[in-house]
């Protein structure tokens, strides 16, 4: 179980040192990765009892998550404002759109 905790801290710390730089695509493979991680400590867990310093590890790992979440946060905020920017401008760009047929004709009428 040491092992799998040991690669988690790597896995967190490796993601953290460049979080600024991160696209969402590296976020989403690691999340995959650390949950198998997550997956295979607790089998471990199960099977054996853990140590109070392998506790204390894991918690120091869990530190790092409102760290994560945060960019997580931010990318999301970003495409949220990117979508809708791109729908106000959909709708802006079909208001001056031409709603009539190109083969049609008008007609007046004199009275």
């Amino acid at each position: 179980m040491d092992e799998l905790i040991q690669r988690l801290k790597e896995l967190t710390l490796g993601i953290t040192d460049r979080l600024g730089e991160t696209t969402y695509e590296e976020l989403e493979l690691f999340v995959e990765d650390r949950q198998e991680l997550v997956d295979s400590i607790a089998e471990q867990a199960e099977i054996c009892k853990s140590t109070p310093a392998q506790k204390q590890e894991i918690n120091r790992i869990l530190e790092y998550d409102n760290v994560i979440l945060d960019r997580m946060n931010a990318l999301r905020s970003e495409a949220q404002d990117w979508l809708q920017k791109r729908n106000q401008a959909k709708v802006q760009r079909s208001a001056y759109e031409a709603a009539y047929t190109p083969d049609s004709f008008l007609m007046d009428r004199r009275k």
